[in-house]
């Protein structure tokens, strides 16, 4: 009897365990680590986010050569812009789109 009550606590437990263990958040489809700036360029709603934050940033006659790259890698190469403010922001309204 003691070993049947014993069973009966430990599913009891696990059952609680899964219950309280909820899904993890899906990620976010676009994001300055993840999504190369090509991506964001070509998509209208991605594109709008990065003219509101970084003007000018499209039409730069470099831009052609970062299009594999992400936000984040090529911070390095213009940290006065590209600063952790205005990138979480970016991310912020990427978060955003569907």
């Amino acid at each position: 009897m003691f070993l049947a009550s014993a069973t009966l606590v430990s599913s009891a437990a696990l059952a609680d365990d899964h219950a309280s263990t909820s899904a993890p958040a899906p990620a976010a489809k676009f994001s300055t680590a993840s999504t190369d700036i090509g991506t964001l360029l070509d998509n209208p709603a991605t594109r709008a986010v990065l003219d509101k934050h970084i003007p000018d940033f499209a039409s730069n006659p470099q831009i052609g050569m970062a299009r594999s790259m992400t936000l984040r890698q090529i911070q390095g190469f213009a940290s006065d812009m590209l600063t952790d403010e205005v990138l979480a922001k970016i991310d912020t309204d990427l978060a955003a789109i569907k």
